[in-house]
């Protein structure tokens, strides 16, 4: 029997191999659904959302898309968009090299961390990025309470 040297493995924070499981995680999800697909056949757009003190702000990107291709509904706090970006026929028989520009359906249904005002909620689109500003309901701004003295 012949004996092996021992190397231990650096010891490495619970934190760390958390951020390396979720990051991994991640590049599956991403490498499943390539450039966004959705297993319907749609694809769905990145988004970011912020969380100010009265309002919350959704910016998604969606570039190549003409404002009248999408919509955008408000449901129980569950803000959706949706559209299709057609398919542009440029050239009619070309041997591509890449044809990764996406086309068709999109979705995104994105659940809001508060309740909304929906009577007040404003977007705009610009550059191929979608903002919509979400003011919080007044039940869901914090109010700061004084402590008055006895």
């Amino acid at each position: 029997m012949t004996l092996v040297k021992w190397k231990p493995r650096e010891m490495r924070s619970f934190g760390d191999l958390f951020d390396e499981v979720f990051n991994f995680q991640l590049m599956q999800q991403n490498r499943n659904s390539a450039n966004g697909w959705l297993k319907n056949g749609e694809w769905s757009p990145l988004v970011d959302v912020i969380e100010k003190e009265d309002k919350i702000i959704a910016k998604a990107e969606l570039p190549g898309i003409e404002k009248e291709d999408i919509k955008i509904t408000l449901n129980e706090n569950v803000l959706n968009i949706r559209g299709e970006k057609k398919e542009q026929k440029e050239t009619k028989e070309e041997n591509y090299y890449f044809n990764e520009r996406i086309q068709g359906s999109y979705f995104r249904s994105i659940s809001l961390p508060v309740e909304v005002d929906a009577k007040k909620v404003k977007a705009s689109f610009k550059n191929g990025v979608l903002e919509i500003i979400l003011p919080k309901s007044v039940k869901a701004i914090p109010k700061e309470i004084e402590i008055k003295p006895e």
